[in-house]
């Protein structure tokens, strides 16, 4: 190689190594926090204002404010890596909007929450009719507040009504206006699997793909490294799919659904398979190709004809790392 041609490769690595932090940092120039509207599907407001697709990404519902949705369903950050996801025809109001001190109340109708990362310094509580849940371990939970209900898919929750204090596990529930002394029971999980419990699945399958996707951004130059602009675990603006989505700092973390949310250095081990003109080929997640062919049932979550297809879930003999929850 001439000496003009390795002056000038040299400084086309240094233009990439100096430049690269800052792009990286250009597709996370959005703040999230608790209370980030992440996804609108229908009409919606916020205090009698609008809440549409252009508000993912920069609208928030403030401590204080209340959200009402008619034909309408939206997505809200919690803490990271939870989601508040609200039914139709419900009113939510955001009571404390704080990383260690996390409340909401649902007024009316229903919603569903969905926690990948519940830390033991988080104080993340759902008020509903005279009751109120503290979320306390990853799960899935349901609250309906037309027939004053709280129901836990998967987890441990703890809801406090008067001066009781009931302890909710795996496919138990709670009916807070029973009279007498309240008890909570078993529920057949299969029964409540209806349309707005199937799109919180596939909110959480595509939020995986996102996951992703931007975890690619942060792919350093080998196992064990992550590339520049990474910040640690939390909230990530995904541009391609245009939402906030959640990277654990390490392993893979799975969703009450079975979907798989993938650290960066995971992204980079991980192996996938895929049916290519030669038949059945690994290729790791930093390795592209077409036609892809991801598609995976999900893992040890809820199935039943919401999973698959063409999102990626996470295989079946996927490796936990460290971070596994």
């Amino acid at each position: 190689m001439k000496s003009n041609d390795i002056l000038i490769a040299a400084g086309f690595f240094l233009a990439i190594t100096l430049c690269g932090p800052l792009a990286a940092q250009q597709t996370n120039t959005r703040m999230a926090r608790p209370g980030s509207i992440n996804y609108v599907e229908g009409q919606a407001s916020i205090g009698g204002v609008a809440v549409n697709p252009n508000s993912v990404g920069s609208g928030t519902l403030e401590a204080g404010q209340t959200l009402t949705t008619q034909t309408a369903k939206v997505e809200i950050l919690l803490t990271p890596g939870v989601f508040l996801r609200v039914a139709d025809n419900s009113t939510v109001k955001m009571v404390s909007a704080g990383l260690a001190d996390t409340e909401v109340s649902l007024e009316h109708g229903r919603a569903m929450v969905e926690a990948l990362d519940v830390k033991k310094e988080n104080n993340i509580r759902v008020a509903l009719n005279e009751g109120v849940t503290r979320i306390e371990k990853n799960g899935l939970y349901d609250f309906d507040a037309d027939n004053c209900q709280v129901r836990v898919f998967k987890g441990s929750a703890e809801v406090s009504v008067n001066d009781q204090k009931i302890k909710l596990g795996n496919a138990r529930e709670l009916t807070l206006n029973a009279p007498g002394k309240l008890k909570a029971k078993d529920f057949e999980t299969r029964e409540y699997q209806d349309e707005f419990f199937r799109w919180s699945a596939l909110r959480s399958g595509y939020l995986s793909e996102a996951g992703i996707d931007e975890a690619r951004e942060y792919v350093g130059p080998g196992p064990g490294w992550y590339g520049p602009g990474w910040y640690g675990p939390g909230w990530y603006w995904d541009s391609s799919w245009a939402v906030w989505t959640f990277l654990p700092a390490d392993g893979i973390y799975y969703s009450p659904f079975g979907w798989g949310y993938y650290s960066p250095i995971w992204v980079y081990r991980s192996p996938f398979f895929y049916w290519g003109y030669w038949g059945h080929q690994p290729h790791p997640f930093n390795e592209y190709h077409a036609p892809y062919g991801h598609g995976f049932e999900p893992r040890g979550g809820f199935h039943g004809g919401f999973g698959g297809g063409a999102l990626h879930g996470a295989p079946g003999g996927a490796a936990h790392g460290g971070g596994h929850r």
